[in-house]
């Protein structure tokens, strides 16, 4: 189906305030972005609606610089919807939209959209070689009826809150700070798998998660978090690596639940990462590994505590 088509099956019942952009994660800065947009369209009594991608537009445009994403496309669009938008709208980024020239997209927003204005951040673009910057779209709208707002960038302190910077804190397994940039946990979902059950020899069972190298995960290492089975959400420890004492090869991402002895092959879970605990590591025998799980665990209830505190009181520390 041709852009033009999928946009005249939205029809809005009059007129929309727009936002454009890919959103991955649905961080603290898009939020207050998605806020903006709804607070204008209210005052103005349009429709808020979001535009964003079901593939990301580096897929075309420079296919060796794809990043994980940070979110799938179901938690994203569930994400901007839970921010009151009044449309969310998910095109395929494809070779039509990205030979598609400003001039001809914001037609076909009027035309389809009733587009009455435009919300972007500093730094957007649309538009074959990006030629459609805040100015060009400015002018455009200045002829063609429509406003356009930019917002500024949000920031944490003193850095730009920004997906890339999410990816990055990940990668150093800064999962804590991740979060707040995110205004939640991180969190990876995925269907629990047979492993070997080494962790139930060790009297320490695990849910089994296979890693997908199309989303990110946090480096290798142990980490407090919360785990969601059937609506319930416990505490937990996680592992991501390769199990270093048992020479193994195999990357998974492993949780102990303690208590919980429910057989969830085959089910989808859910893993909120809270804080590291420390870095993955070989030990000499069995029993030092089982020594530090348990100490791993106490680490973890330790961890959890201190964030309920900082939650309860309104503490929040670096």
């Amino acid at each position: 189906m041709s852009i033009e088509k999928e946009l005249s099956t939205i029809n809005p019942y009059k007129n929309t305030l727009i936002t454009i952009g890919v959103f991955d994660g649905v961080h603290i800065g898009h939020q207050s972005l998605l806020s903006f947009l709804n607070r204008k369209a209210k005052e103005n009594g349009w429709l808020s609606a979001a535009i964003t991608f079901k593939t990301h537009p580096e897929t075309i445009v420079s296919p060796v610089k794809q990043h994980p994403w940070l979110t799938d496309l179901a938690t994203r669009l569930k994400l901007i919807e839970s921010s009151g938008i009044d449309h969310v709208i998910a095109l395929p980024f494809d070779k039509e939209i990205s030979r598609m020239d400003a001039q001809r997209f914001t037609e076909l927003l009027q035309k389809y959209l009733k587009m009455s204005g435009l919300v972007i951040g500093p730094d957007f673009a649309m538009g074959s070689n990006r030629q459609g910057n805040a100015d060009t779209l400015r002018q455009l709208g200045s002829e063609r009826g429509f406003s356009v707002d930019v917002v500024n960038p949000f920031f944490y302190n003193i850095e730009v809150i920004s997906s890339s910077a999410i990816r990055q804190l990940l990668a150093q397994g800064n999962v804590k700070k991740a979060g707040r940039f995110l205004g939640r946990p991180f969190r990876f979902s995925g269907c629990v798998i047979s492993g070997n059950k080494v962790g139930r020899t060790l009297g320490f069972p695990t849910a089994n998660l296979e890693p997908k190298p199309e989303f990110a995960v946090p480096c290798n290492g142990i980490y407090t978090t919360m785990t969601t089975i059937d609506n319930k959400t416990l505490p937990s420890v996680t592992n991501i690596g390769i199990r270093p004492t048992f020479d193994s090869n195999k990357y998974l991402i492993e949780t102990h639940i303690p208590d919980y002895h429910n057989d969830i092959y085959g089910q989808i879970i859910s893993i909120d990462f809270i804080d590291r605990i420390r870095d993955e590591k070989r030990f000499n025998t069995v029993d030092e590994l089982k020594a530090q799980i348990a100490q791993d665990v106490e680490t973890a209830r330790a961890q959890l505590n201190k964030k309920l505190f900082q939650e309860e009181t309104g503490e929040w520390q670096n």
